[in-house]
C-alpha cells in the first residue's frame, strides 16, 4: 500500500472512511456504466442465444445490487443503432453480429423492467452523433439513415459521424433517442462525452458546407460549433418532459472544461483536451444555466496526477455546481484501480476508495459512477470490494 497522501492538511490513507465533517446523505447516486459498444461489457460476444444474452444482462443487474449500487447506466444507442425495436435505426450489431438483425428479444425493455424489480434505476445511455467505429458506409445496412442521407455524414479519424451542424441531423438524433423515452419508463436520458469528435492529428472535420450555410452570424467556426452543441442540449432538455414527465437528463463529459491557462474560470490543470475548445461542448455553461438535471464529469485521474489532479478537479466541479439545481456525480475510472500497468497511485487498490473519501468533503458531490460494469461485477483487483467495504456498507436509495 502506498503512503497516505496529504491534501490540504488532511491525511487520506487507504483506511480512510467517511469524509470528516459531513454525514452521509440520505440518498446518493451509486452507479455503473454498462457499455455495449464493441461488446465492452455486454453481451460477452456477438451472436449468443437470446437466453444467454438475457442471463448475462441480469447477472450485471444482480452484481449492481450485490455491490449496493442503485443505478445502472445502460448503453442502448452505441453507434446510431438501437438495443430496442426502433422505427428509426437498425438493431445494433453487438447483439447478433449483424446490424439490423432482430435478436429475438428486447434488451432495453427487459433492462428497465428487471432493474426496477431490483430497486435499481435504469438510465438509458445514448451517443448522439457516432455512426460507426469504422469508416465504410457500405458496411451499414442499406436502410440505415446514414446511407439514405449521405449528406449527413462526415468521415473523420477512421470513423463515421453525423454532422452536428445540420438542423435536420439534430432533429433526427433527438427523435431516435426520444423513441426510447416514449416506449419505456426509463429514469433518465444519459449522454457521454462525445459531441464533436475528439481531435485527430492531421485530420480535419469537414463541415465547410454546413458552416457556409448556417455559420454567418458567428465570429468563427468554433463559436458556431459550440452553439450547435448547445442547441442539441437545450432542445433535448425541452423535449424529454413533453414525451414522459419525470425523466431526468444527465450528461457525462470529459473531466476538463478548460485549463486555467486558457481561461481564468478553468481548472488548475494542464490537460491536452479541453471540452470547450476541442469537443465544442460548453459543459460549464450547461450546469450554470441549469439546462440538465445532473452532470457526471469523467475525473479519470488519480489524486496528485500533475496534468489533471483528482483533488483539484473535484473542488472545481463542486464550485461550478454550487448554487445550481444540477446534481454533481463524479465519474470514476474503476478499470484503472489496482492495475499494475497503471502509474503507481493506481496500483494501490485503495486509490478508488480514497477518491470517495476525498469527494465526500464536498456537499455538492451527490455520488459516483464507475466505469464500468465488467470491473464492478468481476472486480479483478479487489478495488470495488474495497469501495463497498469502506463506503457502501448499507443499501442506499437512489437520488430519484
Amino acid at each position: 500500500m502506498v503512503a497516505a497522501a496529504t491534501l490540504s492538511g488532511v491525511a487520506l490513507g487507504g483506511d480512510a472512511m467517511a469524509a470528516p465533517g459531513r454525514g452521509k446523505a440520505a440518498k446518493e447516486f451509486r452507479g455503473m456504466w454498462l457499455a455495449t459498444v464493441a461488446n465492452r461489457d455486454w453481451p460477452s460476444a456477438r451472436g449468443l442465444p437470446a437466453e444467454q444474452q438475457r442471463a448475462e444482462l441480469l447477472d450485471f443487474l444482480d452484481a449492481a445490487v450485490s455491490r449496493r449500487l442503485n443505478t445502472v447506466v445502460f448503453q442502448v444507442r452505441p453507434t446510431a443503432d438501437a438495443l430496442w425495436p426502433s422505427p428509426h435505426e437498425p438493431w445494433a450489431e453487438y447483439l447478433t453480429g449483424e446490424q439490423g438483425k432482430d435478436p429475438g428479444w428486447d434488451p432495453l425493455g427487459t433492462a428497465v423492467k428487471e432493474a426496477h424489480k431490483r430497486g435499481l434505476e435504469l438510465h438509458a445511455w445514448f451517443n448522439p452523433y457516432r455512426i460507426a467505429i469504422h469508416a465504410d458506409p457500405t458496411r451499414l445496412v442499406p436502410e440505415h439513415p446514414a446511407r439514405v442521407h449521405p449528406e449527413w455524414v462526415v468521415p473523420y479519424g477512421g470513423r463515421l459521424y453525423y454532422n452536428p451542424g445540420l438542423p435536420e441531423v439534430r432533429r433526427f438524433v433527438q427523435d431516435a433517442m426520444l423513441d426510447a423515452v416514449r416506449r419505456y419508463p426509463i429514469d433518465a436520458v444519459h449522454w457521454d462525452d462525445y459531441f464533436y469528435p475528439y481531435p485527430v492529428a492531421g485530420q480535419v472535420f469537414d463541415d465547410d458546407e454546413a458552416y457556409a450555410r448556417y455559420g454567418g452570424d458567428f465570429p468563427d467556426r468554433a463559436a458556431w460549433r459550440r452553439d450547435n452543441t448547445d442547441q442539441l442540449v437545450r432542445e433535448m432538455a425541452a423535449r424529454i418532459p413533453k414525451v414522459r414527465k419525470g425523466v431526468r437528463f444527465g450528461i457525462s463529459p470529459f473531466g476538463v472544461w478548460r485549463n486555467a491557462a486558457t481561461d481564468p474560470l478553468g481548472s488548475d490543470t494542464r490537460a491536452g483536451v479541453e471540452t470547450y475548445d476541442h469537443l465544442y461542448a460548453d459543459t460549464r455553461k450547461w450546469v450554470r444555466q441549469n439546462w440538465i438535471d445532473y452532470v457526471v464529469p469523467q475525473v479519470y485521474w488519480n489524486i496528485g496526477f500533475p496534468p489533471a489532479d483528482y483533488a483539484k478537479l473535484v473542488p472545481w466541479w463542486a464550485d461550478v455546481a454550487r448554487g445550481t439545481n444540477v446534481r454533481l456525480i463524479i465519474g470514476e475510472a474503476l478499470y484503472k484501480a489496482g492495475d499494475p500497468a497503471q502509474p503507481d497511485p493506481w496500483q494501490d487498490v485503495a486509490e478508488m476508495s480514497r477518491h470517495l473519501t476525498f469527494a465526500g468533503r464536498y456537499p455538492q458531490v451527490r455520488g459516483h459512477c464507475f466505469f464500468s460494469a465488467k470491473e464492478v461485477a468481476g472486480d479483478p483487483t479487489g478495488a470495488m470490494a474495497r469501495v463497498v467495504a469502506d463506503h457502501y456498507r448499507k443499501v442506499c436509495p437512489p437520488l430519484g
